[in-house]
């Protein structure tokens, strides 16, 4: 379930598409230790700052180097929409910076995996959170982010152990993996589900290979599983 086992860059890589001036922009996006590297042309200079902003706006994200991007030689000055466009980008990243900032300052919330993507006036939450309460907090300290209209947190998920899962991911501690025994009616999509929070192939898989099992469609009641991290 996103954001666990999505990298760093490709995150950054969904914040950009959020917005409409950035969104069919071709940039190779990389990231080593914190240090997200764009590389790729864009039509002017304002485009930087507004790159910067956008993947500040991603859970662990230290800084950003723009030393790849160059400007297209042919661009022509911004058309009246276009630079409209850009401004409407560059309000709504600070807006989304600020509550980005509000959240990873709140001592409850600073080590949840959350990012904080734009849209319009409003912003989107999405990631994971420890507990119902950590949720609500979340969404009550970008409501109460001046200049925010709406915030959607459809993408936000309550996940048991959400900030140790984020840092076993980062490579900051090692999370053991746990064992289920089966019950009656279970199958593994719901058994990923319950551990993962996500149902598809691609996890109840990882727990079938995990434990030898060659038919996903056949497990047995009792049976022990481990599920790896």
């Amino acid at each position: 379930m996103w954001p666990f086992g999505k990298s760093i860059a490709d995150r950054v890589k969904d914040a950009l598409k959020e917005l409409r001036i950035t969104q069919n922009l071709d940039l190779d996006v990389r990231e080593r230790g914190g240090v997200v590297s764009f590389a790729g042309e864009v039509p002017n200079e304002r485009y930087l700052r507004l790159l910067e902003t956008v993947a500040m706006g991603v859970n662990g994200v230290k800084s950003v180097d723009t030393s790849g991007v160059v400007f297209a030689a042919s661009a022509p000055e911004p058309e009246a929409a276009t630079a409209e466009l850009i401004k409407e980008a560059e309000t709504s990243s600070a807006i989304a910076k600020a509550v980005y900032n509000n959240i990873r300052a709140n001592g409850e919330l600073k080590d949840d995996p959350i990012d904080v993507l734009q849209k319009g006036t409003g912003v989107v939450l999405r990631g994971a959170v420890d507990s119902q309460h950590e949720y609500n907090l979340a969404v009550q300290l970008a409501q109460g982010t001046p200049g925010v209209g709406e915030v959607d947190a459809s993408g936000l998920k309550v996940v048991e152990g959400a900030k140790q899962k984020a840092k076993a991911e980062a490579g900051y501690v090692n999370v053991p993996d746990e064992w289920y025994t089966v019950q009656p009616g279970d199958t593994l999509s719901e058994i990923a589900l319950k551990f993962y929070g996500d149902g598809t192939r691609e996890s109840y898989m990882k727990i079938a290979r995990a434990n030898g099992i060659e038919n996903p469609d056949l497990i047995r009641v009792g049976q022990r599983l481990q599920i790896p991290r």
